[in-house]
């Protein structure tokens, strides 16, 4: 890549790695700081490591290359049915997923996993609400 739009690519991957620091983007890419500034030196970023970080992140490349339209992978249209927009939303999470650091994961896991544990919790006192309703109408009858 070249024309100065190397910075901007590096700037829209610190954004979906979650870093601000070249050191720290370095690392995030598993390359060395040096990789890093003589890409920024040369105003040129491979395109091999923008695609696997597209595919594993689940970010457009038109984005990712261009900074043209939406950020998140979008489902071709002509594999719409009646699943298409859960399957849609279920990739945008697991896209979302795919860029938080590990640490932000651990506590979204266990923000789901309270989740369901307080709606097990409701679903059982709604059934014990109901036994104890019907108890005491057999009570009074």
């Amino acid at each position: 890549m070249r024309n100065k739009k190397s910075q901007a690519v590096l700037a829209r991957l610190k954004q979906i790695t979650g870093t601000k620091t070249d050191a720290a983007l370095s690392s995030a890419l598993k390359i060395s700081p040096q990789t890093l500034s003589s890409w920024k030196g040369r105003d040129s970023t491979p395109y091999s490591i923008c695609i696997d970080i597209a595919r594993t992140k689940g970010i457009s490349l038109d984005w990712l290359l261009l900074g043209e339209g939406p950020m998140l992978r979008q489902l071709p249209n002509d594999t719409r049915d009646d699943t298409s927009e859960r399957t849609l939303q279920e990739s945008t999470v697991l896209a979302l997923w795919r860029r938080l650091k590990e640490e932000d994961r651990v506590v979204v896991q266990s923000v789901l996993e309270d989740k369901r544990r307080l709606r097990d919790l409701e679903l059982k006192l709604e059934q014990m609400s109901a036994n104890l309703s019907a108890l005491q109408q057999s009570d009074q009858g």
